[in-house]
C-alpha cells in the first residue's frame, strides 16, 4: 500500500510539471494564466494520486501493464518540453533554444510536402498569418508529428523485444481496461479486434482530419489563432500526441486480442488431448 501511494504521488509530481512546463519556462505569463494552469495542475495530480494509489480500476488504460503509458508521457513530455523551447526561443533566444528550432525548421521542411499533416496545419492559419507565425507553427507541428512516429516506432520495438504486456505478469483486463466491459455481448475477440482497427483507422486519419475540420469551422466561429504561445504548444501538442495514442491503444488491444485467441487454441488442444483414448 506505501509503495503504491508512493508511485502515485511521484506520478502526481511529474503531471504537475508536465502541464506548468510551459508557464515556467515562457516570459511574460500572465496572472490568470498562471492560476488556470495552477487549477489544472492540481486536478491532474488529484486525478492520477486517486487512479494509482487505488486497487481498483478507475479511467486510465493500461494501469498496471508497463511500459505503456509511461511512453505516452515521456513522448508528450518531450513535446511540450521542446514546443517550450522553440517558443521561447521567439524572445529570448539561447544556444539550445536555437539548435532546437534549427532542427525542427528542417524536420518541418522536409514534411511540409503537399497533403502532409503539417501542410494541412500550416493551412490552418489565417490568411493574414505573418511569415513568422507560419514558420513558427510549421517548425513545431514538423517536431510534434516526428517525435510521434518515434513514440510508435519505440513502443513496436518494445513490445517485441520485452513480450509486452505478459512479461510483467498476469494481464488484469478489469483493471487496465476499465472501460472495455466483457460481458457487454458478442465474441470478446471479436470486439476488441474491431475495437482496434477503429483506433488504428482513427488515429491515421486524425492528423489530416483535425486541421481540415478546424478550418471547415473557421467560416463559423472565426479563424484559429496561434499567437499566444502556450495556445500553440497545447494545440500542437495534442494535435500530434492524440493520433499516436490512439495508435498505440489500437496496437495493445490487437495484442490483448490474439493473447486470449492463443490461451483459447491451447485450452481446447488440451481439452482435445484429454478426450484421446489411452
Amino acid at each position: 500500500m506505501i509503495s503504491r501511494l508512493t508511485g502515485a504521488v511521484i506520478r502526481a509530481v511529474l503531471v504537475v510539471l508536465l502541464i506548468a512546463t510551459p508557464s515556467l519556462m515562457l516570459p511574460g505569463t500572465s496572472a490568470d494564466a498562471a492560476q488556470i494552469v495552477a487549477l489544472v495542475a492540481i486536478f491532474g495530480a488529484a486525478l492520477t494520486i486517486f487512479e494509482y494509489a487505488s486497487s481498483y480500476p478507475g479511467l486510465v488504460e493500461f494501469r498496471d501493464a508497463p511500459p505503456f503509458n509511461r511512453i505516452r508521457f515521456v513522448s508528450l513530455f518531450v513535446t511540450v518540453f521542446l514546443l517550450t523551447l522553440i517558443a521561447r526561443g521567439m524572445t529570448e533566444p539561447t544556444t539550445l533554444t536555437t539548435l532546437v528550432t534549427a532542427i525542427g525548421t528542417l524536420i518541418g521542411q522536409a514534411i511540409d510536402f503537399p497533403y502532409s499533416p503539417v501542410r494541412l496545419v500550416v493551412l490552418m492559419l489565417p490568411e493574414d498569418a505573418s511569415l513568422e507565425q507560419i514558420n513558427l507553427v510549421r517548425t513545431s507541428a514538423g517536431l510534434s508529428y516526428l517525435i510521434s512516429l518515434l513514440t510508435l516506432a519505440i513502443f513496436l520495438i518494445l513490445q517485441r523485444m520485452r513480450g509486452w504486456p505478459l512479461r510483467t505478469g498476469s494481464f488484469n483486463v478489469w483493471v487496465n481496461l476499465p472501460t472495455f466491459d466483457p460481458t457487454a455481448g458478442g465474441d470478446v475477440v471479436e470486439r476488441l479486434e474491431r475495437d482496434a482497427r477503429f483506433n488504428v483507422a482513427l488515429g491515421f486519419l486524425l492528423p489530416f482530419l483535425t486541421p481540415a475540420v478546424i478550418k471547415a469551422a473557421s467560416s463559423l466561429f472565426g479563424s484559429v489563432s496561434l499567437e499566444n504561445p502556450q495556445t500553440l504548444i497545447w494545440t500542437v501538442a495534442a494535435w500530434a500526441f492524440l493520433p499516436a495514442s490512439l495508435f498505440m491503444r489500437g496496437i495493445a488491444m490487437g495484442r490483448i486480442a490474439g493473447m486470449i485467441k492463443e490461451k483459447r487454441r491451447q485450452t481446447t488442444a488440451a481439452q482435445q488431448g484429454d478426450l484421446l483414448p489411452v
